[in-house]
């Protein structure tokens, strides 16, 4: 039986140029918006002054919150204070994932002036979310979280007592995603890298998800395609400085932009696996991008569920499905699974080795610190990994990426 039950969505609008039409889906839900950007990127925007001269033309008023780095509940929570007295009427997200959450946070508490810390899961007295949040327009200019599709604001204290949490719950989904792929031209290599494999990985670990169904299988298999053509060559290209005008350019980023949406809006339904479970506990303790964790990992994490399923799960159905994304990411047809399964692997190392995904040493791990990364990874991306792994297993998985 195909029974599956699919979450809110928000309405979506993709193609090359349709952030020209952000003024106008601004201007259905008021006249007063809170902006909420990363420190740089909206600058390299190349409409971005049309942006601003179409808001004043229509006497739009904003307020602009600029994201730099990963949201704190702080910034949450002060800015919500300083904001109190504005009454804004709609929150327009635009950045990469730190943005967005930062975004949707924003969103759901403005109109309720209570902390985050309120809701964030796993952290203080997580009390329900009963609203109202103010509506939300999310625009991506990157293309690997899929934050724009999801439902949750991951939210971070980072040190040696730090978490990375979310603020979940549907009302925050965005009511609008605007997703240009002519955004992604600012983009560094390093930022291409990175949130694609974060992509990659989402995509990879919803499909074999405990909680998978056909329509979110189709999706994945869609964008794990989407990946398969363009992240390399596009990664390739930024990094050679070619013309960024030509047409293979513009079809890598729309391939991209359009996995990860797809990546956000799988995750949202069926939940993550083994690479998100240690990314949260990685991303508190040390400062390493999400994009990363996810890029390092997932490599020598596909690895180890294979291992450990064909071991204590050889009827496990995630093995045939690790077996078909073989045949689609290395284009082949495999006799037999174990061969699919080596192939996948390898494939996967050299892209992790080809996007130059630094080490996790690189900063500040070390593998006395391992128990405590392990201990605190049995989070909701791990209880809907394919497989159940021990601490041996996980502790083997950082290793291999010391």
């Amino acid at each position: 039986m195909l029974n599956f039950s699919i979450a809110r969505l928000p309405r979506i609008e993709f193609g090359s140029g349709v952030f020209h039409q952000l003024p106008d889906i601004v201007t259905r839900y008021g006249t007063r918006i809170l902006l909420v950007t990363g420190a740089h990127s909206y600058k390299n925007i190349s409409g971005w002054q049309s942006f601003i001269d179409a808001l004043n033309h229509r006497a739009i008023s904003f307020e602009h919150c600029i994201v730099a780095g990963e949201p704190s509940p702080a910034l949450i929570d002060d800015t919500v204070k300083a904001l109190a007295d504005t009454s804004l009427e709609v929150v327009v997200g635009i950045g990469g994932g730190s943005a967005l959450d930062a975004a949707k946070a924003l969103a759901g508490l403005m109109n309720v002036q209570r902390s985050v810390m309120d809701y964030l899961e796993g952290v203080g007295p997580e009390l329900p979310y009963k609203g109202p949040s103010i509506p939300l327009i999310a625009v991506p200019t990157t293309a690997g979280t899929g934050s724009e599709a999801t439902k949750n604001a991951v939210l971070s204290v980072q040190g040696a007592h730090g978490f990375k949490k979310s603020f979940r719950h549907e009302k925050l989904v965005a009511e609008y995603a605007v997703v240009d792929p002519e955004l992604l031209s600012s983009c560094p290599p390093n930022v291409i890298a990175a949130n694609g494999m974060d992509a990659l990985t989402q995509l990879l670990e919803s499909y074999v998800s405990i909680k998978s169904n056909a329509f979110t299988d189709a999706l994945a298999l869609s964008g794990l395609q989407a990946v398969r053509d363009a992240l390399v060559p596009l990664y390739q290209h930024c990094t050679q400085q070619n013309d960024k005008t030509t047409s293979k350019v513009y079809e890598y980023r729309e391939k991209m932009a359009y996995a990860a949406l797809l990546s956000g809006i799988t995750l949202a339904q069926v939940g993550l696996g083994s690479v998100h479970g240690l990314a949260s506990p990685l991303g508190a303790f040390y400062p390493i991008p999400h994009g990363v964790v996810c890029g390092t990992l997932v490599a020598a994490a596909t690895d180890i569920n294979i291992k450990s399923m064909q071991t204590r799960e050889p009827d496990n159905k995630a093995l045939a499905k690790y077996a078909h994304v073989a045949g689609i990411l290395c284009q082949k047809h495999f006799h037999d699974k174990e061969s699919a399964h080596n192939a996948l692997i390898q494939l996967l190392t050299e892209w992790t080795e080809g996007l130059n995904l630094p080490r996790l040493s690189s900063y500040g791990l070390q593998e006395a610190a391992l128990d405590k990364v392990i201990a605190n990874a049995r989070g909701s991306s791990m209880k809907t990994n394919p497989v159940v792994l021990t601490d041996t297993e996980i502790k083997q998985l950082l290793l291999s990426r010391l």
